[in-house]
């Protein structure tokens, strides 16, 4: 007998930030459930999925989620009463059409996307699965693997007050043998940053997703720490440990035009954008930089891809907002080589499984990423791996939030046994 939806219920918790988000349990005919909760970004992309807040500044300072848990506690649930639990993608669409909008912004990508990753949860259990092989079965039985970490070390922008004008600079473990490998690696590599920071008489304070903030005055100056740490942990950079960095360029627009480095005092335009990164690139081992340059940027994104392409993984995530439509612009226009993947972006799992393989089928790499508001769900790990993404973007090895993902991943590799996927999964690497 097939397992109906049954029952669904919302309610508003907290986020990593201490700021409210929609949890959301789904129970089907045959007594399985499944419960997810949602994050939230702060360096976000214009085309994302709504995240619908209620505005009412008595309550969170306007940021409460409870018009998105009353419409999965209302319509959304009324809706989807009676439908196949094992068709994820008809119960996704079936959102989608009752919200009607473009970016879910009627009822709310946050309870939109809470209500899906709970089913997939809930007919998992139904099936027999673990969730990773529920979400291999929905993407059509890809290969699984365990993705390299792209890890969170040094942070400013968004996530740290801009601290520094750069947003992440980040640790990749290239040279691991396993996911438990890695992560101890990456354990190294942060711990001997705090120790390099205070050894310098520099801040240590956490950002949003685990990084230290050193407040460093420049790029150049940042990438410089990062070899000193890299080596400070035992380890060779370019060799065990490579970096990548977050720009977030989009938070980095003037309103005139150009991009503003306030911690260097100076405005850049595009051209000098693609000049300093592939400086960075040219005298560090930098194989990975993410939204390098604003969002609707089209045409300097071309001639950055053009100059870097064949070198360095060029990731879009405000660029791409993991929207169907925006990705297929870029691998049309050859814009960028790598996407990233957040599902609350997208509003749906199957929605942002499709994507996947949309990226795949195009030769862009594919990295699964958390955002700066966590909440102790560990779904994008079992995402990553059931789709064979290649790589993760979880944040430092510091807050639970955080911490619940990395320790899912080593919970899946000694299930699966799946291969640690390694140096391999990066593009742009001719």
């Amino acid at each position: 007998m097939t397992a109906r939806i049954q029952h669904i219920h919302a309610r508003q918790i907290l986020d990593s930030r201490g700021r409210p988000t929609v949890e959301a349990d789904v129970t089907l005919s045959d007594g399985s459930q499944g419960r997810a909760s949602v994050p939230s970004g702060a360096s976000t992309g214009s085309a994302e999925a709504h995240e619908l807040r209620d505005g009412d500044t008595h309550f969170y300072n306007g940021l409460s989620v409870l018009q998105a848990v009353g419409h999965v506690n209302g319509v959304i649930a009324q809706t989807l009463s009676g439908m196949d639990a094992m068709d994820q993608v008809a119960v996704d669409q079936a959102m989608v059409t009752l919200d009607g909008t473009p970016q879910l912004s009627r009822l709310g990508a946050n309870g939109i996307l809470a209500v899906s990753i709970a089913l997939a949860r809930a007919s998992a259990t139904a099936q027999g699965q673990a969730l990773y092989e529920r979400v291999q079965a929905i993407a059509g039985g890809p290969a699984l693997g365990m993705p390299v970490p792209m890890v969170n070390i040094l942070s400013g922008g968004l996530h740290a007050g801009r601290g520094m004008d750069v947003q992440d600079f980040l640790a990749m473990p290239v040279r691991a043998q396993s996911m438990a490998d890695a992560v101890h690696i990456l354990s190294r590599v942060r711990n001997a940053a705090t120790e390099e920071a205070r050894a310098r008489g520099l801040p240590t304070l956490l950002a949003d997703e685990g990084g230290i903030s050193p407040g460093l005055a420049s790029g150049r100056e940042a990438l410089e720490m990062m070899l000193r740490l890299i080596e400070r942990a035992g380890l060779q950079p370019g060799q065990d440990v490579v970096i990548a960095i977050d720009v977030a360029a989009t938070a980095l627009q003037s309103p005139g035009g150009g991009y503003a480095l306030q911690r260097e005092g100076r405005q850049a335009s595009s051209a000098q954008m693609i000049e300093m990164l592939a400086d960075w690139v040219e005298h560090y081992p930098v194989v990975s930089i993410e939204d390098g340059l604003g969002e609707e940027d089209w045409t300097a994104w071309a001639g950055l891809t053009q100059r870097l392409g064949h070198r360095v993984q060029l990731v879009g995530d405000d660029l791409f907002t993991t929207h169907p439509q925006r990705l297929e612009q870029g691998i049309q226009s050859h814009v960028a080589n790598g996407v990233l993947v957040k599902a609350n972006q997208n509003g749906t799992l199957s929605g942002t499984i499709a994507l996947i393989a949309q990226a795949k089928a195009a030769g862009y790499a594919t990295i699964v990423s958390a955002r700066s508001g966590e909440t102790e769900d560990a779904f994008m790990s079992d995402l990553a791996v059931g789709t064979g993404a290649g790589q993760i973007k979880i944040g430092s090895l510091r807050t639970s939030s955080t911490v619940a993902k990395y320790n899912q991943l080593l919970r899946i590799e000694e299930m699966s046994g799946a291969p640690y996927l390694g140096l391999s999964t990066l593009t742009g690497r001719a």
